[in-house]
């Protein structure tokens, strides 16, 4: 488990994450952090859901500053694929076990009553809300199906997200579709990795990505540096009056924090 979250029930605790695989192995003037990327990836950690959950795919983007300045960008689609694994099944209707078992002693204990007496003792209202909480936060291997995070991220030089997203959906959908692509997967990684340039400075480029083009633009010498970025997005996630502040603190070249989960 990732941190000290032992009081959640097991499907809202967070459990530590590592990278599968990435490639290439490594770039001379880009090496690989894997620490970094993996905790900048899943930066609450491996997340647990079951069929009555929600599990959209998210998409979220992050950025790796060096000491000397560089940076490199990160765009990851998050989604959730069925645990195979009856082990990982298993272990998880055990932590359920344990945690119900936890909840009932404290019931027991507020209610200042024995284990052997429990079921007299408790109250219609305890117990009606112990009844609750068991129906909507539990795990039955033999009912329910376990899911759990995943990630595809992309690294890139310029933060390129529009044509990032999009095709990052699209290798999304080629992996999950009953139909598979024309090509093997591998095939449009190698093409992403190896065979896309970077577009020269003023100019635009079309790509294909596994079943639409994608266009990308990158600024002149003499344009605004590259913003892909949606602002719909930011007046969303702040407001009106919250972004007309920021935007003054900027002007007035204040010192900005943003605090956030």
């Amino acid at each position: 488990v990732a941190g000290e979250n032992f009081d959640q029930s097991p499907l809202r605790r967070t459990f530590k994450s590592k990278v599968l695989a990435h490639y290439p192995q490594n770039i001379e003037w880009n090496p690989f952090d894997q620490d970094a990327v993996n905790m900048l990836c899943m930066p609450k950690g491996l997340s647990f859901r079951t069929q009555a959950d929600n599990r959209d795919p998210q998409l979220h983007s992050f950025i790796i500053t060096r000491e000397d300045g560089s940076r490199t960008y990160g765009f990851v689609l998050t989604f959730y694929e069925e645990v195979t694994s009856k082990q990982i099944c298993t272990a998880m209707q055990t932590l359920y076990q344990m945690h119900n078992a936890e909840q009932y002693s404290s019931v027991c204990a507020s209610s200042s009553c024995s284990m052997d007496s429990l079921a007299s003792s408790i109250d219609e209202g305890d117990a009606t809300s112990l009844a609750k909480l068991q129906r909507y936060n539990s795990y039955d291997i033999s009912r329910d199906t376990l899911y759990v995070s995943k990630c595809i991220c992309l690294i890139t030089p310029l933060p390129f997200m529009q044509a990032c997203k999009k095709f990052l959906i699209q290798l999304y959908k080629a992996v999950t579709s009953q139909q598979p692509p024309p090509l093997p997967l591998e095939s449009y990684i190698h093409n992403i990795l190896y065979e896309v340039p970077l577009p020269p400075p003023g100019r635009s480029m079309k790509f294909y990505g596994v079943y639409e083009p994608i266009i990308c633009q990158r600024p002149g010498p003499n344009e605004l540096p590259l913003s892909d970025y949606p602002l719909r997005e930011v007046f969303e996630l702040l407001g009106l009056e919250n972004l007309v502040q920021v935007f003054t603190c900027v002007l007035l070249e204040m010192q900005i924090l943003l605090y956030s989960q």
